[in-house]
């Protein structure tokens, strides 16, 4: 088996605590203000996801249409950067622009979901002129996008593996078949299960650890599965309830803001 060479976006100890979407939960979601929500809480990661404009701008947002997260019509790709940046939800801006996230949090560590095609090589861009690259991770679900995001950007920045890749390593996991990984990848990011299919198990995390790799688990929100998840031994959990994970770590001693 292959194994990790060190990087920058994981400096610091383990377990990471990662607020998903800035901390969905309080209602809002990859804004300025829940990052600096979390931010002020003490988390040192944020989960954020990208689209691209019409104009090839990279923006802040999980869904590709504006309908939820502002109430307004269209979608993401529909819309110039000139237009977006006029959608208001109570006077305050709904979407930022992935350079402006990455220039107000100098000390933040992103990772950052990149959701269609056309915004890979647009937030790469932002990343590199941004001077990112040490603390910023790319993650997908399409292990082609990640391909491409690998691609452009050379293996300095931190990548996580699509689904694709996830279901590689479960069978490399129960077969104990040795595999390699691209370079740049830093860390597996998973759900507890797919469906009906268990994905985080002792076998699984030992087999990605044993590579070299963190493990990180997505989105728990229930305080009793934070402690099973930690007493497992993963590397990070990302949660919408961005209090109640620092009140798990800190009952555990693990909160280091």
């Amino acid at each position: 088996m292959d194994h990790q060479r060190s990087f920058a976006f994981l400096d610091g100890p383990r377990p990471r605590a990662f607020a998903h979407r800035g901390g969905a939960a309080e209602g809002d979601e990859n804004t300025a203000a829940a990052f600096e929500r979390a931010i002020r809480t003490g988390f040192r990661y944020v989960e954020t996801d990208v689209h691209a404009t019409a104009d090839g701008v990279p923006v802040v947002i999980h869904d590709d249409r504006l309908d939820r997260v502002a109430g307004h019509p269209g979608s993401v790709a529909g819309l110039t950067w000139a237009d977006l940046s006029k959608v208001r939800v109570g006077g305050a801006a709904v979407v930022p622009r992935l350079d402006e996230v990455l220039d107000a949090w100098p000390h933040v560590r992103f990772n950052v979901d990149v959701k269609s095609d056309a915004v890979a090589e647009p937030a790469v861009e932002a990343v590199r002129r941004a001077r990112a690259e040490d603390r910023v991770l790319v993650a997908s679900f399409s292990d082609t996008r990640l391909a491409r995001v690998r691609a452009l950007a050379g293996p300095r920045l931190a990548t996580s593996v699509g689904m694709r890749g996830v279901a590689r390593l479960l069978l490399g996991s129960a077969t104990r078949m040795p595999l390699r990984l691209p370079e740049s990848v830093a860390a597996v990011q998973i759900p507890v299960r797919s469906g009906p299919i268990p994905v985080l198990t002792t076998r699984f995390l030992e087999y990605v650890r044993g590579m070299g790799r963190e493990v990180h688990v997505w989105t728990i929100d229930d305080p009793a599965e934070m402690g099973r998840l930690l007493d497992m031994g993963v590397d990070g959990i990302m949660t919408d309830r961005v209090d109640v994970l620092r009140d798990v770590y800190s009952a555990r001693g693990l909160w280091l803001s």
